[in-house]
Parts: structure tokens; sequence; C-alpha cells
């Protein structure tokens, strides 16, 4: 790599982190390309627009920045299951990518608040659904979790499933703001959290069901 295009390649990570910080502390819409650049150290305010175009496309490359390791590390749960897990073992497919992610980037992380702040913005949330629809790993993990449910009412399921999405999203986002904070967590650690994301979510999905009665 000459030069340039090392300087260019250094530019570019400066933008996404700074980027990612910025939209996990303050909103995606709020913070402005000409911000990032200012906060990014940029001399030129439209370097985002140079190096990225839109703030979607930048939203993009931050999401796929984080996407190839978290898909490597559901890779290996699902190999691991061989299609014969419970669904514990199914939901631990769903958690245990994000938490250990986040582990491994250690102190401080900005991405669990960037998800939830993108996964609040109508016009965003698409991304990530898209990225998450290319991941063969994640589609095996749900169609095995699927399976463990299948006496489960349709619409039940569905419910269901947004109530665990909507826990994965803001507790483990809830975490990482508590730790830039300094504040207590009721877990020790990225791994207990886990832990206990996958028992909160896996008895969600068992919990009985209440039949609903005509004309309610």
């Amino acid at each position: 790599m000459n030069v340039k295009a090392a300087r260019a390649s250094a530019t570019r990570e400066s933008i996404l982190v700074t980027a990612e910080r910025l939209f996990a502390e303050h909103g995606v819409q709020v913070v402005s390309n000409r911000h990032i650049s200012e906060a990014a150290g940029q001399g030129n305010n439209a370097a985002v627009n140079y190096h990225f175009g839109t703030k979607v496309d930048l939203v993009r490359a931050i999401v796929r920045r984080h996407a190839e390791r978290m898909e490597r590390l559901r890779a290996e749960l699902v190999e691991a299951i061989d299609g014969d897990g419970d669904l514990r073992d199914w939901v631990a497919c769903l958690v245990l990518p994000s938490t250990t992610y986040l582990r491994e980037l250690g102190a401080p992380t900005w991405f669990a608040r960037f998800s939830a702040q993108v996964m609040t913005d109508p016009a965003l949330r698409e991304i990530i659904a898209e990225e998450s629809l290319s991941s063969p790993a994640l589609a095996r993990a749900v169609e095995g979790l699927n399976r463990c449910l299948d006496g489960l009412p349709a619409d039940v399921r569905a419910e269901r499933g947004d109530m665990a999405r909507q826990l994965m999203i803001h507790m483990v986002a809830e975490r990482e703001r508590a730790l830039s904070e300094g504040t207590p967590t009721p877990r020790a650690t990225w791994d207990d959290a886990g832990t206990g994301l996958i028992d909160a979510i896996t008895g969600l999905l068992l919990a009985p069901v209440t039949p609903v009665r005509p004309g309610d």
C-alpha cells in the first residue's frame, strides 16, 4: 500500500470510529457529516461525503465494519450445535455473538448503543435488517429456534420474537451505556450478561400462552 492509499485508509477508519461514537452518544439524526469530519480531525469538512457518500452509506459501513467478526462467532456456535440443539442453544446463537464481540473489543465500546440508535430510526433500521438477511449462520439459528417452537401459535411466536429482539438490542446497549458512565451493572462481565439474557429470552419464549377470549 502506497503512502496516499495508507493515508486514505487511516482517514476512513478515523471517520468510522468517530461517527460510531457520536451516533451512539447523540443519535444518528442530530449528528451531521460536517460534525463528524471536524471531530475526526479532518480539515476538510466534506471528508465524510468524499469517503462514504451519504449518511446512509456511512451507517452501512459502520455496520459492516463489525459484521464479519460477529458472523464468524455465530457460525462457530451454530456449527458446534450441528443442528441438534435445544431452544436455549439456539437462543445462545442469537445472543452470544454480540456479548462475546463486545467483550473482545474491550472498553470503551459504542457499537451496542449505535445499533440501538439505528434500530429506532425507520429510515435506517432496514440497513441492519438487510445485513441480517445476508447472514447464513443467523438464518440457520432462527430456523433451529423455530423448530423448537413448532407448537407455539404463529402470531405468538412472531410477537415474542419481537420482544426478544428488543431485549437483545436494548439490554446490551444499556449495559454498554452503564459501563461508559461507570455506573453499576447487574452482571459483572459481558459473558455473565450474555448468560442472563439467554436465560431471560428462553423463559420468555417458553412462557404460557393465555387463550384469547371471543370478543377480546
